[in-house]
């Protein structure tokens, strides 16, 4: 069975329930591990979908401008 891709917004959200999970205290070493593990890779997916959705901004302004425009805090 295929596994429903997540939308950025539902990957987040899973992720900040990880981290309230984890900074309870409450799991034994083993469950914090897997939830760790889990949120790991969330953050890695999450970090993917800016990078995509940042180079598609990146593209459609140099196609509408004819250059590209740098994002806020890069020279």
């Amino acid at each position: 069975m295929a596994v429903k891709k997540q939308s950025f917004e539902q990957s987040m959200a899973r992720l900040e329930e990880i981290v309230r999970t984890l900074e309870r205290g409450e799991c034994d070493l083993d469950a914090s591990l897997k939830l760790f593990e889990e949120g790991a890779k969330l953050a890695r997916t999450c970090h993917d979908m800016l990078d995509k959705a940042e180079q598609k901004v990146t593209l459609l302004l140099d196609q509408q401008t004819g250059e590209e425009v740098p994002f806020e805090g890069e020279e």
